[in-house]
């Protein structure tokens, strides 16, 4: 019972913390509940119970960024080259000891963090716009898939593909959902969504309605400078906690 109530208040803070930032900058649901969860459970479980979160955060957004139709129209190849990545990814992920996994969220946050030093320059990605497509699209999935971020392929592609803030925010949503939906068939498949689970998402939902429009309020009236820097502290202090995890 105690070892309940101490998930579920990490799940609650997890899904608090996120969904404020989602609404404030669009992105990083998932990288930051991710790893705040994963610090309490195994990556496999932490998946398992921010799947329903995550789609509701997913269409809330690309609802606030414009029209689900519209996002469709534009990113339905990436998304479904997404979802072939993230059933391969969550393949692994059921036979496999996901606590090998921890690293590989833990390193995918700090080259995040850090891209913008390593100077990467893909040029053929935006010449070879079905190519790129299907390499990123299959390559965020799979990545998605193993740790439930996808922010590090999928931003290597926007910038690439120079997108702009507004489709960044639209491809990156329609990745998640169609990640998020091959999930939920293969883990609900393979008997993983129990009645459990359900019933603590849907508990799960009133915050994140809460706390996402409190981010959508707050979006215009607070430093951005700053608040992306607090971010960027939270995430690596949260890598780092992930690797001791692992080593230790």
């Amino acid at each position: 019972m105690e070892l309940l109530s101490t998930f579920t208040l990490a799940l609650t803070l997890a899904i608090t913390i996120a969904a404020l930032v989602q609404g404030s900058i669009g992105v990083g649901f998932l990288m930051l509940a991710t790893p705040i969860l994963a610090t309490f459970t195994d990556i496999k479980t932490a998946i398992i119970y921010l799947l329903f979160p995550a789609i509701v955060v997913n269409l809330m957004s690309i609802k606030k960024e414009g029209s689900f139709l519209e996002a469709f129209k534009k990113f339905y190849k990436l998304a479904f080259f997404s979802l072939i990545g993230s059933a391969i990814g969550t393949y692994i992920l059921i036979y496999s000891n996901s606590e090998i996994f921890k690293i590989l969220l833990a390193f995918s946050i700090l080259f995040y963090l850090f891209f913008n030093k390593l100077n990467i320059k893909l040029s053929w990605v935006y010449r070879k716009k079905s190519l790129s497509r299907a390499i990123f699209g299959t390559g965020t999935g799979l990545l998605g898939g193993l740790t439930n971020v996808m922010s590090v392929t999928l931003l290597i592609y926007s910038l690439e593909s120079k997108f702009s803030k507004k489709e960044t925010i639209q491809a990156a949503n329609m990745c998640f959902l169609s990640s998020k939906i091959i999930q939920l068939i293969l883990f609900s498949y393979y008997g993983y969504i129990s009645s459990e689970v359900v019933s603590t998402s849907i508990f799960t939902v009133f915050t994140i309605v809460v706390f996402m429009y409190l981010g959508f309020k707050i979006k215009d009236k607070i430093s951005q400078e700053l608040y992306n820097k607090v971010i960027k502290a939270f995430l690596f202090l949260i890598a780092l906690i992930l690797i001791i995890e692992v080593f230790i």
